[in-house]
């Protein structure tokens, strides 16, 4: 599995199909969304040949190797597209080129994680290490570990205010070995941070049409050639949003929702398709005990209403969400899936 980081999920029409033709060529034929915003392709050899590597590396999506790991920012996904106070794509730009350009800074641990509000409120809820939320157009606060407690700063010194503090954090748990600031309790309390009372909006960005922009879901978020070629022909300008709820914003397509769901997307919250998601499954992971795709489209073809529902192939729970949701995992899920398929033969 290659895992493939995209600062603020911004990534080119263009690249987004190049790298699921090479998901086809190499693996399972399927690009995965991650809960980063992020890309994953399965599947693929070990070792992996060096003409994949060399062809991931043409898309441009790797631009350093020595800080790979820690490229992990997510930005509000509709950010310069509808809404919020301000637009922090050049801001997240900015953040990222700074961490690649600090050495000290590749010893970040793999999961940290920066956060990039753009003050509604949609991603200081997550899981994250160190954050900002614009408070106005050019006002806003740095975030430690929470969105309770902070320092205020203009946009214009927020990257310099994180980074300074990812590198303070670097070198306090270099004894450690900590992975995330509160871990470090001692040493969050020694920033002398203030309260804050930050904007909290709905998590998820709505499907369908928002301003002139298409949302849409990724069934089990797993992205096929065919769908990214439809992608490439319909968005002319702007580059694809891959959003932390595994979902893409397409600017420019908000008139296209007919076309892409008829390739697969989910362009309506009321879709069965929306309240579903799963692990990777088999045969894609040796732990999995059960087809999650197959799961899945049982339960989808059974016509019933779900809640939120997440199904696993093992006791791991991969990529199940953090909201309140029914846990379906294997091997519970064979039984069910039994059930499933006698009640459709049934009503047949």
């Amino acid at each position: 599995m290659v895992r493939l980081r995209l600062p603020g999920g911004r990534i080119e029409a263009s690249v987004l199909r190049r790298l699921a033709e090479l998901a086809t060529s190499y693996g399972n034929g399927v690009l995965q969304l991650t809960s980063r915003a992020g890309l994953q392709l399965r599947g693929l050899p070990d070792p992996l040949p060096a003409a994949f590597v060399d062809e991931i590396t043409a898309t441009g999506v790797l631009p350093t190797a020595s800080h790979e790991r820690v490229r992990n920012i997510v930005t509000s996904p509709l950010t310069g597209l509808l809404g919020g106070l301000t637009d922090l794509t050049s801001l997240t730009s900015t953040l990222d080129a700074g961490l690649i350009a600090v050495p000290e800074l590749a010893d970040l641990p793999g999961r940290f994680l920066f956060v990039l509000d753009d003050g509604r409120g949609d991603v200081v809820d997550l899981t994250f290490d160190l954050g900002y939320q614009a408070t106005g157009p050019t006002d806003g606060v740095v975030l430690v570990g929470s969105a309770d407690r902070g320092l205020p700063v203009g946009v214009d010194e927020a990257v310099e205010t994180l980074l300074e503090l990812a590198q303070r954090f670097t070198a306090a748990r270099a004894a450690t070995g900590a992975w995330h600031v509160t871990d470090l309790p001692d040493w969050i309390e020694s920033l002398d941070l203030d309260p804050v009372e930050p904007v909290r909006g709905t998590p998820a960005v709505p499907l369908g049409r928002l301003g002139g922009a298409a949302s849409v879901g990724v069934p089990l978020a797993r992205l096929t050639l065919a769908q990214t070629q439809l992608v490439e022909q319909l968005l002319t300008a702007g580059s694809v949003v891959v959003s932390p709820w595994r979902g893409l914003v397409l600017p420019g397509t908000g008139d296209c929702l007919d076309s892409l769901e008829r390739a697969g997307f989910v362009v309506d919250e009321d879709s069965v398709w929306a309240q579903l998601s799963a692990c990777v499954g088999a045969p894609f992971c040796t732990r999995a005990q059960i087809d999650t795709t197959a799961m899945a489209a049982a339960l989808v073809a059974s016509g019933d209403d779900l809640p939120r529902t997440h199904l696993s192939g093992c006791e791991r729970r991969c990529g199940a969400p953090t909201a309140e949701h029914v846990d379906l995992v294997a091997p519970t899920l064979t039984e069910a899936l039994r059930a499933t398929r006698s009640e459709v033969a049934a009503d047949e």
